[in-house]
């Protein structure tokens, strides 16, 4: 495509040659004459004195036409990059057809369009809305529905009842519906609780590789409309996320937790259980989240520091309960300072 096509569909202004054909999209470092690069953040400005790149996305107070011949001009440059990377998506795509090998329940409803590959499998009852691609070796369990326009690639595990909306995405190896962690002790053994809830997830979600979402011990888990979670990430049983939350990987979430909308959890963080995240709260990656959070900032996790640093620091923190007890000494003779 030109660059004045590239322009329009991502909604910047071309400044240079319009007409140049460009294929694709690369780093500032990388990209030749014919791909775009872009500049989101200023940490890489000074690579625009080298980069070959055919044009650049950036902001208007980066441009400068003695440095960059071509520019796409946009006032988020990052978001303006999201959109030419999906401009220049090469996804493959499935065929639109149900390979022989797949084995589709009668009374399974398949919509129109719907692409299913190689050694599916779809269970009694289970409804795939129209424009659906489900991968090879997928399952979908009794009474599932899939959304029109969803994609599970390869692998994915859809349990019974589970329900999922419209265009989302489903990355290899997701497990969506298995028993939460429900189990009650009699005098040394464990009782199983059957897990009687489902999973509903909304529209626009995309879900990462080896995600586990638990089904709920009575009342449904719900993952919220436009939520992105990342992969291997823990979603226990009636954990509740709001729309447009984003969970980075290896999170773990216990069960019964609420998380608000448009909150954004780092990567490796730990959530108890039963407790409740205001909307737009911001958490670090590897914070330990304990107790109920009103909107904000939080991170408890320990900044890298050298080996020397924090041989330091783990001999003072040894040293903490008998400092303690000297500065107790210390508070009570300057509370009674004769005795």
């Amino acid at each position: 495509m030109t660059l004045s096509e590239l322009a329009e569909r991502i909604g910047a202004t071309v400044r240079g040659d319009g007409a140049l054909n460009v294929s694709g999209l690369a780093t500032l470092a990388n990209a030749g004459p014919h791909e775009v690069g872009f500049l989101a953040n200023e940490k890489y400005q000074s690579q625009l004195q080298s980069t070959q790149a055919g044009a650049v996305i950036l902001r208007p107070e980066h441009d400068d036409a003695q440095v960059v011949k071509n520019a796409l001009i946009s006032d988020n440059p990052y978001l303006a990059y999201a959109y030419a990377a999906q401009a220049f998506d090469k996804a493959p795509q499935q065929a639109v057809e149900v390979h022989p090998s797949a084995v589709i329940d009668p009374t399974a409803k398949i919509g129109e369009h719907v692409a299913v590959g190689p050694q599916v499998v779809i269970e009694a009852g289970a409804v795939i809305g129209d424009h659906a691609v489900i991968g090879a070796q997928c399952y979908v369990g009794h009474g599932a529905e899939i959304g029109a326009q969803t994609r599970l690639w390869p692998g994915v595990k859809v349990y019974y009842g589970v329900r999922i909306g419209e265009r989302c995405t489903l990355h290899a190896g997701a497990v969506v519906g298995a028993d939460g962690f429900g189990w009650a002790s009699d005098r040394g053994k464990w009782v199983k609780i059957p897990q009687l809830g489902a999973v509903v997830i909304g529209d626009d979600v995309e879900i990462g590789a080896n995600t586990t979402i638990d089904r709920g011990a009575l009342d449904d888990t719900v993952i919220g409309s436009n939520c992105i979670i990342d992969n291997l990430v823990m979603v226990a049983h009636n954990v509740q996320i709001g729309d447009g939350t984003a969970i980075a990987g290896q999170t773990g979430i216990a069960g019964s937790a609420k998380i608000g909308k448009h909150c954004l959890i780092g990567g490796a963080s730990g959530i108890n259980g039963h407790i409740t995240i205001a909307d737009g709260v911001q958490v670090h990656g590897m914070t330990m989240v304990t107790k109920n959070l009103e909107r904000g900032v939080y991170a408890s996790s320990l900044p890298v520091v050298d080996q020397t640093t924090w041989a330091k620091s783990g001999a003072r923190v040894r040293q903490l309960p008998e400092l303690f007890m000297r500065v107790r000494a210390l508070e009570k003779k300057l509370e009674n300072p004769e005795g």
